[in-house]
C-alpha cells in the first residue's frame, strides 16, 4: 500500500497476500484483531476482510474512513456490523473487547495473538474527558491529544496488568509500535510536546522524525529490562520476528527479517537490512511538514537508509519516473549528524550515485506473490471446487494432506490426489473436487489441509449450487438464472425501473410490436442460465427497443451467445434503426448459457438492449 485511500479509493488485500495472523494460524494460534484494520472495502465474505487474512476474531473498523470516527454508529463485528449505543467512544469499547480476549483464551490449550490497533492517538483528537490536562493552559486539541496519548498508554497497561493476572505474563511476547513520528492535524502541536525529540520531521515527511519510531518490546524472563537495541527494525520485519517466536511457516517471497534474536538477548544474532526504502506519496498536507520539506509536501519523494547514511530526494511533481538528474537529492550522516541538519551531498558525489542507484532498484511496479497455504477458489458453473496447498516457506512440509467437510446431503468427490509424503519449498499441491449439493441454498465450505508437523491450514468458501436445469420448454424469465451483470428484466426487484414482480420477466416492444417475457439490460452485460443439457434449442429476438430507442438514438451495441465457453453468435451491431436480429440456436448438450451485450461505439450511456421471448426448448 504505496500512499493513503485517496481518489482511487481504498486499498486491499487479495486473497494471495498473507498476514502474520495467517502464519500463526497455521501453527494453531488463535488470532484477534481488535481496532483499526484499514484495508476496505468496508463489507463482508470479500478477501480483504480481517477474517479472510487470519483473524478469525474481529471487532472495529474495516477501512480508513470510518476509522476517523471516534463515536461511530457502529462497529464491526467479524462480519456483522454492530450498533453501539449513542455516544459510544469506540477506543474504550475495543479495549474492553481486547482484555475480553485475553480472558478467553488464557487458559485454553492454544497459544494466542492479539492484535490491538486502536485509533489513538489520531485526528480529530476527541476524547470524553482531558482529565490531568483540564487545568494546562493549552488550547483544547493540545489537551485532547495528550489525554489520548496517555488513555494509549493506560491501555496497554491495562493488557499487561491482565496478562499478569492470568498467570501467563512469563510466557507472552508484547509489542509496541507507531505508524509514523508525531502528527499535527486538527490543531495539535507536535513542538509543545517536543514529540520528535532530536529528530526531523513529522508525520509524512522521510527525515527520520517521520519515520523513525521506538519498538517497544517486554517479556518478562526474556527481555532483560531497560535493554536497547540501535538495529533499526522496520514494521515488515514483524510477520518473521513472530513466525520465528512461533516456529511458524513464514513465506519467503517477503523483505522482513526476524528480529527475533533480538528480543532474545543476541542482538548480534540478527541479520540486518543491507538497506531501508521509503516512499512518499501524498497529497495531504501540514504546515510544519511542509516547512520541513521546503514547501514540497505534495512532490513525490524517496529516501533511503544504508549504514551511516540517509539520503531524501524531491521529484520536481508526482512523475517518479523522471530523471534522476530532476531529483532534489539530499545526503545526511546519521553517525554525525542524527538530527539530518547538514546536507553533505555535494562533498559526496560517490555516495550520491550508488545511493540514487539503490533507490532505482528499490521500486517495482508490480509485485506477484509466491503462493503460500491453502487457497480455494468455487467454480459453481462447473459443480466444482478447487484447493492448492502451497509451501511458500523454506522448509519441506512433510505429509500433506487436504480434506473437505461437507453439509449434510453434500458430497464431494476429488478428481486428483489430495494428499502427498512431502511438499517441498515452491511445490503446490492442487485439487478439483466435484460436489453434488441437495438444493440450491448457498454454504460455506472450509477446506483442510494438514501436516505431519502440526501445520494446520483452513479456506473457508462460499458456495452457491447451481439452479435445477429446466425441465419443459421455457422462457428464460421463468427460470431462476446463475448469475445476472446489468441485467434488469431478470432482477426486477429492487433493481428495476419497473420494480415488476421477479420471473415475470418485462415486455419488450421493436417497431411497434410488444413481445412478452423479455429480458432488459444494459452494456455491458451478462445474464447466465443452467441449462444442464437438457435443451436442444434457444430462440430470441435481441436489440435496442423502441422505448431506448425513444430515449436516444446513439446507443448501439452488439450481442453475444456463449454456451459452455464456446461463442455460437455474435451479431451485428444493433441500433434502434437496424431492428432486432432473430435468433434461432442449437444449443444440444449446453450446460451453461450466456447471454452477453457489449458497447458496440464506446458510448454506453443509451445502450439498454433487451432480449425478447428469450426462449428454451427441452429434449
Amino acid at each position: 500500500m504505496r500512499a493513503n485511500p485517496a481518489a482511487g479509493g481504498q486499498g486491499s488485500l487479495a486473497a494471495g497476500d498473507t498476514t502474520f495472523a495467517e502464519v500463526l494460524r497455521a501453527r494453531g494460534y488463535r488470532t484477534g484483531l481488535f481496532g483499526k484494520w484499514g484495508f476496505g472495502p468496508e463489507a463482508a465474505d470479500q478477501p480483504s476482510h480481517p477474517g479472510a487474512r487470519g483473524f478469525e476474531e474481529f471487532y472495529g473498523y474495516i477501512d480508513h474512513s470510518h476509522a476517523h470516527q471516534y463515536r461511530p454508529a457502529y462497529l464491526w463485528h467479524n462480519d456483522t456490523k454492530e450498533t453501539l449505543p449513542a455516544g459510544t467512544y469506540a477506543p474504550d469499547a475495543i479495549a474492553a473487547r481486547a482484555l475480553d480476549f485475553i480472558d478467553t483464551h488464557a487458559a485454553g490449550p492454544d497459544p494466542f495473538l492479539l492484535l490491538l490497533a486502536p485509533n489513538l492517538p489520531h485526528a480529530p483528537s476527541e476524547i470524553p474527558d482531558v482529565g490531568a490536562y483540564a487545568a494546562q493552559s493549552w488550547t483544547q486539541a493540545n489537551k485532547a491529544h495528550a489525554a489520548q496519548i496517555s488513555l494509549l498508554d493506560a491501555q496497554v497497561g491495562a493488557v499487561v496488568d491482565r496478562l499478569r493476572a492470568r498467570g501467563i505474563a512469563e510466557r507472552t511476547v508484547v509489542l509496541v509500535a507507531s505508524d509514523n513520528g508525531p502528527h499535527e492535524e486538527g490543531g495539535v502541536n507536535p513542538d509543545l510536546f517536543d514529540a520528535n525529540g532530536p529528530l526531523r520531521g513529522y508525520k509524512r515527511n522521510l527525515y527520520e522524525g517521520g519515520v523513525r519510531v521506538p519498538l517497544i518490546a517486554w517479556s518478562p524472563g526474556r527481555i532483560a529490562p531497560g535493554t536497547t537495541s540501535a538495529r533499526p527494525t522496520p514494521l515488515y520485519d514483524l510477520l518473521p520476528t513472530l513466525a520465528e517466536l512461533a516456529a511458524a511457516p513464514a513465506p519467503t517471497d517477503i523483505d522482513g527479517l526476524s528480529a527475533a534474536p533480538v528480543l532474545g538477548g543476541a542482538a548480534a544474532l540478527a541479520p540486518l537490512h543491507g538497506h531501508l526504502y521509503w516512499y512518499r506519496d501524498e497529497q495531504g498536507v501540514t504546515s510544519r511538514a511542509n516547512t520541513q520539506d521546503g514547501g514540497r509536501a505534495k512532490q513525490v519523494a524517496e529516501a533511503i537508509r544504508k549504514d551511516r547514511w540517509k539520503a531524501v530526494r524531491f521529484a520536481p511533481g508526482r512523475d517518479r519516473t523522471v530523471a534522476d538528474s530532476a531529483w532534489a537529492f539530499e545526503l545526511y550522516d546519521l553517525a554525525a549528524d542524527p538530527g539530518e541538519k547538514n546536507d553533505v551531498a555535494a562533498g559526496n558525489p560517490s555516495v550520491v550515485a550508488s545511493l540514487t542507484t539503490l533507490l532505482r532498484a528499490s521500486w517495482t511496479d508490480t509485485y506477484v506473490r509466491r503462493p503460500w497455504g491453502l487457497t480455494a477458489v468455487a467454480d459453481p458453473s462447473a459443480s466444482t471446487l478447487t484447493t492448492t496447498v502451497a509451501n511458500g516457506s523454506a522448509r519441506p512440509w512433510p505429509d500433506v494432506r487436504v480434506t473437505l467437510p461437507l453439509p449434510s446431503g453434500w458430497t464431494a468427490t476429488p478428481t486428483g490426489p489430495a494428499a502427498t509424503a512431502s511438499l517441498a519449498p515452491g511445490q503446490a499441491l492442487t485439487t478439483t473436487w466435484r460436489l453434488s449439493a441437495p438444493s440450491t441454498a448457498p454454504a460455506v465450505l472450509v477446506p483442510q489441509a494438514t501436516t505431519s508437523s502440526s501445520l494446520r491450514f483452513t479456506a473457508a468458501t462460499r458456495f452457491t449450487p447451481l439452479p435445477a436445469p429446466p425441465t419443459r420448454d421455457s422462457h428464460l424469465s421463468d427460470l431462476p438464472w446463475v448469475s445476472a451483470t446489468n441485467g434488469w428484466g431478470p432482477v426486477e426487484i429492487d433493481r428495476s425501473n419497473g420494480k415488476q414482480a421477479a420471473g415475470d420477466g418485462t415486455p419488450i416492444a421493436f417497431g411497434g410490436v410488444t413481445y412478452a417475457k423479455g429480458l432488459g439490460v444494459h452494456a455491458p452485460s451478462e445474464i447466465v442460465y443452467h441449462l444442464g443439457g437438457r435443451a436442444s434449442r434457444f430462440t430470441a429476438l435481441v436489440g435496442i427497443d423502441d422505448f431506448s430507442t425513444n430515449q436516444s438514438p446513439a446507443g448501439a451495441t452488439r450481442a453475444v451467445v456463449r454456451a459452455d465457453g464456446r461463442t455460437l453468435l455474435t451479431t451485428a451491431t444493433l441500433t434502434g434503426a437496424t431492428g432486432p436480429t432473430a435468433i434461432d440456436l442449437d444449443v444440444t448438450g449446453v450446460r451453461l448459457l450466456h447471454l452477453l451485450v457489449e458497447d458496440a461505439n464506446a458510448r454506453s450511456s443509451f445502450d439498454h438492449t433487451s432480449w425478447a421471448r428469450p426462449y428454451v426448448t427441452v429434449v
